[in-house]
């Protein structure tokens, strides 16, 4: 985002504040820019060289320098070519300048002096309003994207000369134009409705959106694993408007974004295929952008088949799913992206898929071990609840009984997280998911008899510290669906039946 004075200033998109000055002064007839520039910024020159020609405007046969500072910021995009141009055009006398202290701009120049949309756009005037600018001039093509932002007079361009006038004669006046941030129904595709059998699956997945709870299931292949988790946006609840700033903001800087609709509504669903690189997954580049993990963020992210991912790319998720945020550092600098999501992943159980049904699967111990070794124990450790997916008979394939509807489930599961909103209202956390280990002993206190039936199943299972807290978290989600203020043993023993890959596990009776 660009303000122009006599010099011009520049949010990025990053949202970094930048400065953008053009000097005029005698000497051999130069076009030159300093200040840390990407590529495409040093070619801003030639095109705002060409589209002031096309406009009309000489540039004088003098030295002509254009800074962007801080130096010590990368500049990038091509949305500095608009206060480029006006700069120039202010130096040599065309622009008034005093008028432009509070005013914003950003855009692509083309050569014949259109105006080109820009990505990044949300985010950039979220931050000339934070910044106390009064006036965004846009080009017309992210209008609608900036009108979403309200307070702040955002003025929609397609020509170069256009700005001029505006500026000159201080035409800030916004134009009409429909409103694209109504309501909107949840969209989903798929119905918990349409899926028969898998009660102990359907559950599981209640749970796990009711305290906002990775989840990974496990079963042969056909057992409605991928088909389940498709039908876990049909049980989230909606978002609040902050959310949906927040959303849209990401998808805005990643180009993804349709102003048409308004602010996205529905929380995102990413299910990217397991041939997807560590870049891809976190986000990445020269100039990194968003990766799935922000791209998820406030949804759901569905890895299918999670052993057929690298290694190296799922391990990745361990840090951003304990922060809830990835940190990319480049040469250019570091960029910091939200990653809150919640992780819904799919495998089999053994590489033919079948274990531990021994008519089917032939896979040796050794090639089963190999096989789970895929997934690693940390990584196994930051997820909340393993469900197991059995493989149906022909009788559950072909029931026509009425299954519940998705819309059954949303209502209990908004019940639960009203819970917990009111109990955590005065933190920094909304869900039980997010409890701090600091917070444990408050939030999922246990009385002397389940206190003592931990202390077993913690020696019995090999617990870890992290597993153990995931235990008493999830037996918290647990209790606010059946209503208890207090978790009991039955609370404490369908946590357990959740965790891991290990059989043993199954063995605990609820």
């Amino acid at each position: 985002m660009y303000s122009i004075v006599n010099t011009a200033t520049v949010f990025g998109i990053d949202s970094k504040l930048i400065s953008v000055e053009a000097d005029i002064s005698e000497g051999m007839p130069i076009f030159e820019m300093v200040g840390y520039l990407s590529s495409e910024v040093k070619e801003a020159k030639e095109r705002v060289r060409a589209a002031l020609k096309n406009e009309g405007y000489t540039l004088p046969v003098k030295r002509i320098t254009i800074n962007l500072s801080p130096a010590s910021i990368k500049k990038t995009g091509a949305g500095f070519d608009l206060p480029i141009a006006v700069a120039i055009l202010s130096a040599i006398g065309i622009i008034n300048c005093e008028k432009m202290d509070k005013i914003c701009m950003l855009g692509e120049i083309s050569l014949d002096g259109k105006i080109q949309p820009v990505n990044g756009v949300l985010s950039m005037v979220t931050a000339a309003k934070k910044n106390d600018f009064e006036i965004v001039i846009v080009p017309k093509a992210n209008l609608l994207e900036a009108r979403l932002i309200s307070g702040i007079t955002t003025i929609g361009v397609s020509k170069l000369s256009e700005v001029i006038e505006i500026l000159n004669e201080g035409l800030f006046q916004m134009e009409e134009i429909p409103s694209v941030n109504g309501d909107f129904p949840i969209e989903t595709e798929y119905d918990f409705e349409m899926i028969n059998g898998q009660q102990a699956l359907r559950r599981a997945c209640e749970v796990a959106i009711s305290g906002m709870h990775n989840i990974l299931m496990v079963g042969p292949p056909g057992a409605g694993k991928s088909m389940m988790a498709k039908c876990i946006p049909s049980i989230l609840p909606a978002m609040d408007i902050e959310e949906q700033m927040e959303i849209s903001k990401i998808y805005s800087v990643s180009g993804k974004f349709d102003e048409r609709k308004g602010l996205i509504k529905n929380r995102p669903f990413r299910s990217p295929h397991h041939t997807i690189s560590a870049q891809g997954l976190v986000g990445g580049g020269q100039y990194p952008k968003p990766g799935e993990i922000s791209l998820a963020h406030k949804g759901i992210l569905f890895l299918d088949e999670l052993t057929e991912f690298a290694k190296s790319t799922i391990e990745i998720l361990r840090q951003p799913m304990e922060d809830k945020e990835v940190t990319i550092s480049r040469t250019a600098g570091s960029f910091t992206y939200p990653a809150d999501f919640v992780l819904v992943a799919a495998m089999n159980p053994c590489s033919c898929g079948y274990y531990p049904d021994l008519n089917k699967c032939h896979c040796s111990r050794l090639s089963i071990q190999r096989y789970m070794s895929k997934i690693s124990q940390p990584l196994l450790d930051r997820i909340d609840i393993c469900a197991e997916a059995p493989t149906l008979n022909f009788s559950q394939i072909t029931s026509r009984g009425k299954n519940e509807s998705s819309k059954d489930i949303r209502e209990r599961v908004m019940r639960c997280q009203q819970i917990q909103q009111e109990r955590y209202k005065d933190y920094s956390f909304k869900f039980n998911s997010q409890i701090p280990n600091s917070l444990i002993n408050k939030f999922c206190n246990l009385g002397h008899e389940e206190a003592e039936f931990m202390e077993e199943m913690y020696e019995k299972y090999a617990l870890t510290a992290r597993t153990y807290h995931k235990v008493l978290r999830v037996a918290r989600t647990i209790a606010d669906m059946d209503g208890d203020d207090d978790i009991r043993i039955a609370h404490l023993r369908e946590s357990l039946v959740y965790r891991g890959l290990d059989k043993k596990f199954w063995e605990v009776t609820i």
